[in-house]
Order: structure tokens, then C-alpha cells, then sequence
């Protein structure tokens, strides 16, 4: 059986081979800083933690198992996400202590139509959510984690978790349609 191009790449990883390690940074850093910043609104908490992935990665390739096409880029993105959960809870404190009391309940559970708004902006408007929210948010949406999971990773109780991504999803609906609203009045 042929050795597809990943599997190459992982055993120059394994062999330490510098321009190895060069190719898989210049190929997922920017991916890799992607998922960083949904986390972390920071730049320079953003080049940290790539920073100390990439380090994680280097240390501990050893343990990496080849699970066929895809499984590399998938143990590189559980680092990141790692990583950057681990500086948030060094850095913030409590992991999730936003006061479900400092916003109000959104009326409705409407979804926001997301058609004319770019993801860049989309992205920004998630950034800007309380960490706790945040978190939570980018764990349940992006990283597919139950709720279960989510308050076993930040040590936190299972309906805090769910009552953050409510108010999460109510934040940026918010967010959302004042932007929408102010898109509409540049045009009257």
C-alpha cells in the first residue's frame, strides 16, 4: 500500500526533520490562528497560543496515531483548542464567570438570517461575545461538543453550559439584526 503525501509528512515529523515541521506550520498556521482567534479576541493571545500548539505538537508527535486522511489536521485543531482553553483559564480566571444575570433573556428563539453578512464580520461579532459565552459557544457550534462535555472541559455544571450558549445565540441574534438595521439605514 502506497504512502499518501500525510503519511510522508508525519514520518519526517516523527524523524524531527526541521523542514518538515516548517511545511506543516506553513501549511495550517493560518487555519490553526483561524480557530485560535474564535477563541481568543487578542493578536498577541492569538500568536501565544499558535505558538505554544505548534511547540505542544513538536514535543508530543510521538503520540499522534494516523487514523487515515484528515486525522493529522484533526489532532493539530484538539491541540489548538486545547491550548486556547488553557490560556483563557489562565488568563480570565473563573472559565465561564460571566453573570448569566449582566444580559437579559432575548425574547424569541428566532434565527437571524446570516445571507448579506460576510463571516468576517460574522467571525468579529463572535469574538466580541464575554469569554464564558464565547467559549462555550465555539465549543458547542464549532468543535461539535455536548454540553456534558463542555462542563467537563471547563469545569463548570452542565445547565451553566447550556444557559451560556442560549445566551450566546440570543447576544448575537442581537448583534446580528443591529447590524442589519444599521446596514438598512445607510441605505434610506
Amino acid at each position: 500500500m502506497e504512502e499518501n503525501k500525510e503519511q510522508i509528512l508525519i514520518r519526517r515529523l516523527l524523524a524531527k526533520e526541521e523542514a518538515a515541521w516548517k511545511e506543516l506550520f506553513g501549511m495550517h498556521s493560518g487555519n490553526l490562528a483561524g480557530v485560535c482567534s474564535r477563541y481568543l479576541p487578542g493578536k498577541d493571545d492569538v500568536h501565544d497560543v499558535l505558538q505554544n500548539s505548534f511547540i505542544k505538537m513538536f514535543r508530543s508527535i510521538e503520540t499522534f496515531e494516523y487514523r487515515g486522511i484528515g486525522s493529522l489536521k484533526a489532532w493539530m485543531m484538539r491541540i489548538t483548542v486545547n491550548e486556547a482553553l488553557k490560556h483563557i483559564k489562565q488568563h480570565s480566571g473563573v472559565m465561564a464567570d460571566t453573570d448569566v444575570n449582566d444580559f437579559p433573556d432575548i425574547a424569541g428563539d428566532e434565527e437571524p438570517d446570516l445571507e448579506e453578512i460576510s463571516q468576517a464580520v460574522i467571525m468579529k461579532m463572535i469574538q466580541s461575545l464575554p469569554d464564558g459565552y464565547r467559549t462555550v459557544f465555539n465549543l458547542f457550534v464549532f468543535e461539535k461538543k455536548s454540553h456534558k462535555e463542555i462542563a467537563e472541559l471547563l469545569g463548570i455544571a452542565e445547565n451553566s453550559s447550556a444557559s451560556q450558549f442560549h445566551r450566546a445565540k440570543g447576544l448575537l441574534a442581537r448583534k446580528i439584526n443591529e447590524y442589519k438595521m444599521s446596514k438598512e439605514a445607510q441605505y434610506e
